[in-house]
């Protein structure tokens, strides 16, 4: 699947996207996060804090329990505030 960082998540991790193949036992957003904050310190401080991460599956927004099963991409963002 595709992962597309936004922002500061982008900033923190120092890539804008990548192609991961998680394990299979990574089957919902709360586990993508999980794992890929054991990927190195860059990741474990982009994503410290899962709850402040806001996440959308094939560009629809989802919550921490939300299925990848069929997933193409994902992306991961900080909480934004209109204007």
């Amino acid at each position: 699947m595709k992962l597309r960082y936004f922002a500061w998540v982008r900033e923190r991790i120092g890539l804008p996207e990548e192609d991961v193949d998680p394990p299979a036992d990574v089957a919902t957003v709360d586990e993508l996060i999980a794992w890929l904050r054991q990927r190195g310190p860059e990741y474990e401080h982009a994503l410290a804090e899962p709850a402040a991460i806001r996440v959308a599956v094939d560009q629809v927004h989802v919550r921490g329990g939300a299925t990848l099963s069929g997933a193409r991409e994902v992306a991961l963002f900080p909480p934004m505030t209109g204007g």
